[in-house]
């Protein structure tokens, strides 16, 4: 039930640590002291990490069936290494509580569905990390794609990139992130399901794709550190999808192409219509998305939340990009009705 705005500072919050090993946690744990949501507890198979966690959220060290048993827990945040992603949540769906599972939702296709699966057998309200939708520039654009406003699309074009291999982001805390036995994924697959989520999310379903990986500086042995993906979208349109630890700067996100204008987002959202002339677009505010959209909805907030089957389709494509690069080779894709 949705709490009236002027009540919502009276709510008490209480969120449940499920893992806290995800390279976004000093961001999460910053965003609930902000906002005063309480710690019910932390739980994490690394003690030292979970003591960390714990002093610094304001909680004791739980184990799960204590967090799971705890009635006034309202939500639980799974932030573990991703190859543990499925086994938690069987472990704390019982409740019927909101669960938030960071990004990728699963270690591959096949435990994303059966995570999938679960969430939408216990009816769970779910959350995870795209907060790219909440974006003016990238609402904007869904909203002109679905008024026609580019005409049929033809082509367009995805990049998320960032230097963390370069900065040496995963050689200490967080080297589990280069390490495909825990995360499943490397760069493309950590920082390109972002951009994935806007590509389907704005422009439909594929129907096949196939990728290119490189391992970049060579600095996570068995892990690659850039790559670039080809996607067939069901419309017809031709998408390209990059997403890199190995990139000094990322100037243009987004570029869409179609018989009756163009964008490009960088900076500012530019658009042009049949002349050609590129304008920068007026946007709206910003929404709640991502891991602040999931305490939104906590506190009784009406949210658009990132459904389970949506999370699973992306973990369904980049599966196929992986398994396309790795083959040199064509990957028809089967995704979720959604």
């Amino acid at each position: 039930m949705e709490v009236p705005g002027d009540k919502l500072a009276l709510v008490s919050t209480r969120v449940a640590w499920i893992g806290t090993g995800h390279i976004h946690m000093p961001g999460f744990s910053n965003e609930v002291l902000k906002r005063g949501v309480e710690c019910a507890g932390v739980w994490d198979h690394d003690a030292n990490r979970a003591e960390k966690n714990a002093a610094k959220l304001g909680g004791p060290v739980k184990s799960i069936a204590e967090l799971v048993g705890d009635g006034s827990v309202d939500g639980f945040v799974v932030c573990s290494e991703t190859v543990y992603h499925l086994d938690l949540v069987k472990q704390v769906v019982g409740p019927g509580k909101p669960i938030f599972i960071e990004k990728p939702m699963g270690f591959d296709a096949e435990q994303s569905i059966a995570i999938c699966k679960i969430l939408e057998g216990q009816k769970i309200a779910f959350q995870t990390g795209y907060g790219s939708r909440g974006r003016a520039a990238y609402r904007a654009l869904r909203d002109r794609v679905n008024e026609g406003f580019f005409g049929q699309i033809t082509r367009v074009r995805a990049s998320n990139c960032h230097g963390g291999a370069l900065a040496g982001w995963f050689d200490g805390e967080w080297r589990w992130m280069a390490d495909r036995s825990l995360s499943g994924v490397g760069a493309f697959g950590d920082i390109g399901t972002h951009a994935l989520d806007v590509l389907l999310w704005i422009f439909g379903d594929v129907t096949a794709v196939t990728g290119v990986l490189s391992p970049g500086t060579h600095r996570y042995p068995g892990c690659e550190e850039t790559g670039e993906a080809l996607l067939k979208f069901s419309s017809g349109a031709i998408g390209t999808l990059t997403a890199a630890w190995d990139d000094v700067a990322d100037p243009v996100k987004l570029q869409v192409s179609g018989t009756k204008g163009h964008a490009t987002l960088g900076a500012d959202l530019l658009l042009a219509g049949p002349d050609g002339r590129l304008e920068k677009a007026e946007l709206g505010e910003d929404v709640p998305a991502g891991f602040g959209g999931f305490l939104d909805h906590l506190a009784g907030k009406s949210v658009e939340l990132v459904s389970p089957r949506e999370a699973a389709n992306r973990d369904i494509v980049m599966d196929a990009i992986y398994r396309g690069a790795e083959s040199e080779s064509w990957i028809n894709v089967q995704m979720l009705d959604t």
